[in-house]
């Protein structure tokens, strides 16, 4: 495993749309577990493959609960979603910015794990929040472009842990 570079704001590649995996090998598994590493280096909820550079649809996601395993999907689509609400977000490839936006209370997401499997996931709250938030960089559509006028907010790096 190898910790890979967080492309940040600015950087035209998150605007761009990832493509369909086509072939799920140890080449793909490899960069898997690398955004996983890269993921939990940089203390992030999820991490999509566009976040490192690679236009994959693939994301990884830890919500840090030890009754949901780390989620690693390819090819992810929401195929249900229900209610909205207000939540703060922010975004790895935009350091100490946060903001408020709104998003489905719930999701039905599909696609398939590191092995091929077809899976479905039901999420809500902050799973759902981050399934979506990481769907919609795989749609070159970052957070940014949801925010609510007037909340977003620029913490500085000390005092996000008291945040």
């Amino acid at each position: 495993m190898a910790l890979r570079t967080i492309r940040e704001e600015g950087d035209e590649i998150l605007r761009k749309k990832s493509k369909e995996v086509t072939q799920i090998d140890d080449k793909i598994r490899t960069l898997i577990d690398d955004m996983v590493e890269t993921m939990h280096k940089y203390e992030g909820v999820g991490l999509a493959a566009v976040q490192v550079g690679v236009l994959k649809r693939i994301l990884v996601i830890d919500i840090y609960d030890e009754k949901t395993p780390i989620i690693k999907l390819i090819n992810p689509v929401i195929i249900k979603q229900k209610g909205e609400k207000e939540v703060e977000e922010g975004c790895l490839s935009f350091p100490n910015k946060f903001a408020k936006v709104i998003r489905p209370e719930e999701v039905i997401v599909e696609g398939f794990n590191e092995i091929g499997q077809k899976v479905k996931i039901k999420a809500k709250d902050l799973l759902a929040q981050a399934l979506c938030h990481e769907i919609d960089h795989l749609n070159g559509i970052v957070f940014i472009d949801k925010i609510i006028p007037g909340t977003l907010e620029y913490v500085q790096p000390e005092e996000k842990n008291n945040k």
